[in-house]
């Protein structure tokens, strides 16, 4: 891949004699010997100077226990160019220990490139995008990410729908196994196709959502106990956005205790307060309504 992106490394890693001196308290000819012992311990101290758990990253990638410090650095180096600060920096590389062993030129800036010039992400949003779905570090552009960008792009998320830093991370998901199933499974239970293109172009968590964890049991709860209607889905798609346990059946049976009804949107989209509010206000009109 012939890459575009031409981004200067600033000159913020962290100066390897000065981290060492101040952590191991040796002096300069101690820190620059070529013993292989000491050399893994100063990779381990870098590893835990970025907040990475060392023996998590070993495990998890045997390969850093041969590499030189300067790889690691050069990773590091990458990561902070495109906006990252530390304490993120660190929680990614605790996540994907393999990222520490990668080359930035042929591993991870090729993912920045896609991200600005065929997504087209600005530059500045570049990082948010990184920080909500580190994964993207870690999917291959030619052969994971492209092909979901293509599917994304032919669903209708292009021009005021085009994907934005609060929605790449829908590139890390399978069109075959993640998107489609979740589309068809949207068309099985009564749904056009074009109503569902819609539904999730409103509302692109719909595609983040798991079939089995989230839309059977709510789709069972929203038909048998809500006795609801497809149409007031169509409607208000955000509904599979909110917690069955902690906030559809506990006010849903605040609803059913009382004898009243209310449209989706309503029951869900206000807080606690104002919906134990609007219960007491149906509850005068009721008694008003009596007199």
């Amino acid at each position: 891949m012939i890459l575009r992106l031409q981004i200067p490394i600033p000159s913020i890693t962290p100066n390897p004699l000065n981290t060492l001196k101040s952590h191991l308290s040796l002096p300069a000819a101690t820190t620059t010997s070529t013993d292989s012992g000491l050399k893994f311990r100063q990779k381990l101290i870098y590893l835990q100077s970025l907040n990475v758990n060392p023996t998590k990253a070993i495990n998890e990638n045997p390969t850093l226990r041969s590499v030189p410090l300067s790889t690691i650095y050069s990773v590091t180096h990458c990561l902070f160019s495109m906006g990252l600060e530390s304490s993120a920096l660190g929680r990614i590389l605790d996540m994907y220990p393999l990222l520490l062993t990668s080359d930035p030129y042929s591993d991870i800036y090729p993912i920045f490139d896609f991200l600005l010039h065929t997504v087209e992400i600005p530059f500045p949003e570049i990082r948010k995008s990184i920080i909500r779905c580190p994964r993207l570090l870690v999917s291959d552009p030619e052969t994971q990410l492209k092909p979901t960008f293509e599917f994304l792009t032919q669903l209708g998320f292009t021009g005021p729908n085009k994907l934005t830093s609060q929605t790449t991370l829908l590139l890390v998901s399978s069109v075959e196994f993640t998107l489609i199933p979740k589309i068809e499974y949207l068309v099985e239970l009564g749904f056009e196709y074009d109503e569902v293109r819609n539904m999730v172009l409103r509302s692109p968590g719909l595609l983040t959502f798991s079939i089995e964890n989230n839309y059977k049991p709510k789709v069972e709860y929203f038909l048998n106990e809500m006795k609801g209607d497809l149409e007031e889905l169509k409607k208000f798609p955000q509904y599979f956005s909110y917690s069955l346990e902690r906030k559809i059946k506990p006010r849903n049976r605040m609803l059913m205790e009382h004898g009243f009804s209310m449209h989706l949107s309503d029951m869900l989209k206000v807080s606690d307060g104002e919906f134990r509010a609007r219960l007491i206000e149906m509850q005068l009109q009721l008694v008003e309504d009596r007199q």
